[in-house]
């Protein structure tokens, strides 16, 4: 039910200063109210045209970071309620905010970027409602009484960093009786308020403090902290010296040539400065509306001597619970499954983006729509990817096509790549649309998510259709594909191994199955056999273009394997025995190297395992040159590279324009690693059923998972000693497993621990 809103959103007037270059500043706000009677319960409601921090009598109401987050403003708009009854007393009390342009105004996207996407001034929007103990009730709101003020923070930008003189600090600004004479009142602006929503996503918080692992001096003179892990979020300093001394603190996810690289940063700079108040007992100040991806960070002009022990990392991502765990007898596998956990984390801040460091930072569709099996495991992400969801449906209904954006929220950006001009359909990417709500039915049993996103998933099938017409094919022109294979040239990410054709075509059949599934789900009968019909359609004409018999492709390459044999578009027991073979042949061919992008990563070891390659899977989920995921291991990553080969052997960056060391895509083999090495998997929506198939193999010795289900904890665990494999397992309450372990019957296992032990030989590599 929608609020029925009585504040007014406020905005400093005359308008802050708004320079067109550079990060803007931000501004205070305060207002003053008298609590009548004695205050039983006090709740605050809030929002912001841009990013706040909200304070009552001198303290911060919640511990939200860059709240309200970021939503497609005009569509949807969130705001946060806050139990702030401890800070609300009777008689006089004080409230206000620190405004600032986050990414409602701020600066966003490639190649300068753009600003003031969603408008033009700052606002914001605040109740309090309050209950007395009298029974009577008050709701105190933000209104034309309330002032402003220029405050300490003089820039802050999402790409740019913060810059702070705590000389302009306002001591005690949001405490009854601060004498705001100099300031300025306020003006209301004008805002439908029928675009704000409950937040219905985890808030981002700060949620881990990392020290400093070394302290080095680069070649050039300059202080290098090292934190041991590519994070994000920013640092907390504590430091002592003169006023008017200004701290320089630089971020960077790598050194190159013992320096800090921050070439991949593009036209973010990622610099915060602090200017000192010249507070003899020391002062501490952390970054308020900025976040940076990093691993090493610049100290500069540090007044005397650093101790590594006054600068902290603070680690912000949405606070989400995690539910995921795996680990095996392989230290590098291990890392690699972290490095996947930490590309997660850094790329949940609020929306699932691509990266976290650079001038992007977008709901890239393709990433997730690859990465969300994984993600599901990992960390309860319902919640998260819903509200995600629900903003790509609302950008997709501004398309007459009802074509979904390639990131969302949707905005205009000068893009590195000559994507067609509009709101182009990409495959792979747009499909997210159907495939991430059909993720977290699989996950979670949530038909709701299937109901609520029905229109928007059939409203993509629908725009494909057209766009292949009756040949069923489509894909020709500019497509991302199988973006960043191991073959794309430092400055052409696009240029595959595997044509867009094959990979739009392929993409076609699996959406319009998984929107037949959906419809049989929701019992729409008319509508499964309509899509049913076309994805039998879709796959013929696959088979007709690309298959020439055999099992054996027109086009000879991991990707195109993978999605065949994954998306079952061949069906043929007979086919698809060769097509696993071509592909494994494929895959020694290079050496069980990867040869893979975006899109066939997460396939191609299910491929291989699915046709009885298993080895093979192993094979390349092992190797340890380059390209392969352990190549990045073995080069220090801490966590998933953009490119296979972001930094090159000899430690130098790759100099292409995509080079992030913080992607989450190619990570998205954990799944595989999950449900295959560890074994444990759905075999019903929402887990209702496990699916217990461990593969060992890749001379591992034991490997373990657990994973919180709906239903309760789940784990999966086994060990090789001598010729005989041991399997351990928890089935939660009401939930049944289907146990297929190597070389036996699949058996029933209900609820509770249970032991098997079958002959087994040694793993291979």
């Amino acid at each position: 039910m929608h609020h029925p809103w009585t504040a007014h959103v406020v905005t400093p007037h005359p308008a802050a200063p708004a320079p067109t270059a550079g990060a803007r500043p931000a501004t205070l706000l305060r207002g003053e109210f008298t609590a009548r009677a004695t205050v039983r319960s006090a709740r605050l409601l809030v929002t912001a045209l841009g990013v706040y921090e909200m304070e009552i009598n001198g303290t911060v109401a919640g511990d939200h970071v860059l709240a309200p987050g970021w939503t497609s403003y005009r569509h949807r708009h969130r705001y946060q309620t806050f139990d702030v009854t401890t800070l609300v007393r009777e008689g006089r009390n004080a409230w206000g905010a620190h405004l600032a342009d986050g990414w409602y105004r701020g600066l966003l996207g490639f190649n300068g970027g753009t600003r003031d996407i969603y408008g033009e001034r700052t606002g914001l929007l605040a109740e309090l409602h309050i209950d007395y103990a009298d029974g009577s009730t008050e709701v105190v709101t933000t209104d034309d009484g309330w002032r402003w003020s220029p405050g300490p923070i003089l820039a802050t930008g999402l790409y740019e960093g913060e810059e702070y003189d705590a000389r302009q600090e306002r001591d005690g600004f949001t405490r009854p009786g601060f004498d705001d004479s100099a300031w300025q009142p306020v003006a209301v602006l004008d805002f439908d308020t029928a675009v704000l929503f409950p937040a219905d996503s985890p808030p981002v918080r700060r949620v881990e403090h990392i020290a400093p692992v070394a302290v080095t001096t680069s070649p050039t003179g300059r202080t290098i902290l090292d934190f041991g892990q590519n994070l994000v979020g920013r640092l907390r300093v504590r430091v002592r010296g003169e006023a008017g001394h200004t701290l320089t603190l630089r971020h960077a996810e790598v050194l190159e040539d013992g320096e800090l690289c921050t070439r991949p940063l593009r036209h973010a700079t990622a610099t915060d400065r602090y200017v000192l108040s010249g507070d003899p007992a020391g002062e501490e100040w952390e970054p308020r509306f900025t976040f940076h991806g990093f691993r090493y960070a610049e100290v500069g002009n540090w007044p005397g001597r650093l101790d590594p022990a006054d600068v902290t990392a603070v680690v912000l991502h949405s606070d989400l619970r995690r539910t995921g765990w795996f680990s095996c007898s392989d230290d590098s596998l291990d890392r690699l499954h972290e490095n996947v956990v930490w590309g997660m984390r850094g790329n949940f801040v609020d929306v699932p983006t691509d990266c976290p460091q650079r001038d992007e930072r977008l709901g890239w569709t393709g990433d997730v729509q690859v990465f969300a099996p994984t993600a599901a495991f990992l960390y309860d992400v319902r919640g998260f990817l819903r509200s995600w969801l629900r903003d790509l449906a609302a950008d997709q209904g501004d398309d007459e096509r009802r074509v979904p954006p390639v990131f969302s929220p949707d905005i205009p950006v000068i893009t590195p790549v000559p994507i067609p001009p509009g709101n182009p359909p990409m495959a792979g990417w747009c499909d997210a649309a159907v495939i991430v709500p059909w993720v977290l039915y699989e996950r979670y049993g949530d038909t709701e998510v299937l109901r609520e996103q029905y229109p928007s998933m059939r409203g993509w099938v629908d725009a494909v259709d057209g766009l292949a017409g009756p040949a069923r094919i489509w894909g020709e022109g500019f497509q991302f594909g199988d973006w960043l294979d191991p073959s794309a040239p430092a400055d052409d990410p696009g240029r595959a191994m595997t044509s867009s054709a094959l990979v739009a075509t392929a993409y076609f059949a699996r959406s319009a199955r998984l929107l037949a599934r959906t419809a049989e789900v929701l019992d729409e009968a008319t509508d499964a056999r309509r899509y049913h019909a076309l994805a039998d359609s879709v796959r013929d004409a696959f088979r007709d273009r690309f298959h020439s018999g055999g099992g054996r492709l027109t086009e000879q390459t991991q990707t195109a394997y993978a999605l065949a044999l994954s998306f079952r578009l061949l069906e043929d027991p007979a086919e698809r025995a060769g097509a696993g073979r071509h592909l494994a042949g494929l895959v020694a061919g290079r050496g069980h190297r990867i040869g893979t992008g975006f899109l066939g990563t997460p396939l191609v070891c299910d491929a291989l395992t699915d046709t009885g390659h298993v080895d093979a899977a192993y094979r390349l989920l092992m190797q340890r040159s380059c390209p392969s995921w352990l190549y990045q291991v073995g080069m220090g990553a801490t966590t998933v590279w953009e490119r296979w080969d972001s930094m090159l052997p000899d430690g130098s960056v790759n100099p292409g324009e995509m080079t992030s060391f913080n992607h989450y895509a190619l990570g998205a083999v954990a799944d595989w690693i999950h449900r295959t090495v560890a074994g444990l998997a759905p075999a019903e929506p929402g887990y209702r059923r496990l699916l217990v198939r461990p593969r060992p193999g890749g001379g591992l010795t034991w490997a373990r998972a657990g994973h919180d289900t709906p239903f309760g904890r789940a784990e999966c665990g086994w060990s090789r000693e001598g010729g005989t494999l041991h399997v351990d397992l928890l089935v939660p309450p009401q939930v049944t497993a289907l146990v297929d372990l190597p070389g036996t019957e699949p058996v029933e296992a209900g609820p509770g621990r249970h032991s098997f032990r079958v002959p087994y030989p040694a793993p291979t590599r």
